[in-house]
């Protein structure tokens, strides 16, 4: 999977469902492999805010992604919003 840029909860549940889906899982087999339900992957994928830090990394891992801190590039949301 090629480095993409997430800047809202939207763009980094669509990258999630991507990657997901790249792996040929459904959102209640990534559940299983890291104990979490089927809804809590959904709402993560759907950019729900209200999602635990600890999940997104116990997703990230099962998915074998790692987050990245870097400066923010100069592209605005919209422009980012339009590789979704």
């Amino acid at each position: 999977m090629r480095e993409q840029i997430a800047r809202t909860e939207k763009q980094l549940g669509a990258i999630l469902r991507r990657a997901r889906k790249q792996a040929g899982l459904t959102q209640g087999s990534l559940g299983d492999r890291i104990h979490l339900r089927q809804g809590t992957i959904s709402r993560l994928e759907a950019g729900e805010p209200a999602v635990q830090l600890r999940t997104l990394m116990e997703v990230l891992s099962a998915l074998d992604l790692e987050l990245v801190v870097r400066l923010r590039s100069q592209g605005s949301d919209a422009d980012i919003e339009d590789l979704f």
